[in-house]
């Protein structure tokens, strides 16, 4: 699955109105603004990218074709970016690029795969918009490294954006109204972001202590609520349900924030269907925190803590399948059984059963790819 974005567009109004509105967006997450006038004041507000046809913008913009439609307006310098020229050029010097094209006809669609193929980023705006024109794109584009945006007006044309062949655009731009608008269509756009993962039952066969070794903890920036951890095992393609510090214990205080996660060598799911070594993580990276119905949803690791502690083996079988772990020997680290209680790894034996995420295909840096990979 896609990780989903928002852009906003500055709304016509004077600076003192539109900075609350930026302000606004980039507290929901809104990271990017196009504006062509307040590049320099929107950059005081925060670390946000500023797409322009200014030569020092963040994210340089072409405008292909259109006049504009008032509410989605185009000055007189990107009206008359009209071919692939511009864009080649500055792609030529190290820029990041994005074409803002008005659909308006078939010549025009034709014109967005052609630019598809040249920058990083296409704005699609419609005029009578229909689902057809952006499924053609999408299909289109869709071997490109492109990221295709569609402008919309609220959230319902946001969602229909998104969900659109499936796949969807990668993102949507808007003009913000309102704060709540603009709270709508981020937690929207977010929540299409977040993949679920079917967890399987695997059943207990060994559990084994071992002498010590470097454990990652993992220290994110939210708070976990019981039921909630991740997706952490010694196999890329087999992970255990590991619980979050997020229950107390008479030994210690809860941790919600933190997953106490194995050894270095260990993989933990990371957004887009990825998986990290427990070693790479560092503060600012992502990671995936997953529910007992498989549902995830993104956080920022805060720090990641290794510390030598004593480990113990834990082997499980799901339908024939034989996967291992390893996680720190310790009551206050627990797995999830099969009525989603958190179960300490003090306390497992033969035959109980944990849930695990069991994926059909091989990884490869990560990545999965179809590839015939064992791991034991």
């Amino acid at each position: 699955m896609k990780n989903k974005f928002a852009w906003i567009m500055s709304p016509n109004k004077n600076w003192d109105d539109k900075k609350d509105l930026i302000t606004a967006s980039l507290e929901s997450g809104i990271d990017a603004v196009l504006d062509l006038e307040d590049l320099d004041n929107i950059h005081k507000i925060g670390n946000m990218n500023v797409l322009s046809n200014d030569e020092s913008s963040d994210i340089f913009l072409v405008g292909i074709g259109g006049e504009g439609d008032g509410t989605f307006p185009l000055n007189e310098s990107l009206k008359k970016s009209k071919d692939l020229t511009i864009a080649k050029d500055a792609k030529s010097n190290g820029k990041t690029v994005c074409a803002f094209i008005k659909i308006t006809d078939k010549a025009h669609e034709q014109l967005a795969v052609t630019i598809g193929k040249v920058v990083d980023y296409i704005i699609l705006v419609g005029t009578d918009w229909t689902v057809i024109p952006l499924e053609n794109i999408i299909a289109d584009l869709q071997k490109e490294d492109v990221k295709i945006i569609a402008a919309v007006k609220d959230a319902d044309e946001a969602q229909v954006a998104i969900e659109t062949l499936e796949v969807g655009t990668d993102g949507v731009i808007f003009e913000p109204n309102d704060i709540n608008q603009i709270k709508e269509i981020s937690e929207l756009v977010d929540s299409a972001s977040n993949e679920k993962y079917a967890l399987k039952e695997a059943t207990i066969t060994n559990i084994k202590s071992l002498s010590s070794g470097d454990r990652v903890c993992i220290d994110t920036a939210s708070i976990m609520e019981p039921g909630e951890g991740m997706l952490i095992g010694s196999y890329s393609k087999a992970l255990f349900f590991v619980h979050s510090e997020s229950l107390e214990s008479e030994y210690v205080a809860s941790r919600p924030f933190r997953v106490n996660a194995g050894p270095v060598q260990a993989y933990v799911m990371v957004p887009g269907n990825k998986t990290r070594y427990l070693s790479e993580l560092k503060t600012g990276d992502e990671v995936l925190i997953v529910n007992s119905s498989g549902e995830t949803r993104k956080s920022i690791v805060g720090r990641s803590k290794i510390e030598k502690r004593p480990l113990i083996l834990i082997e499980a079988e799901y339908d024939g399948f034989k996967i291992k772990t390893l996680l720190q020997n310790a009551e206050t680290i627990r797995l999830v059984d099969s009525k989603n209680n958190a179960v300490s790894v003090s306390s497992l034996k033969k035959g109980d059963k944990v849930k695990v995420f069991i994926d059909d295909q091989a990884r490869h840096f990560g990545m999965s790819i179809e590839e015939n990979i064992i791991e034991q």
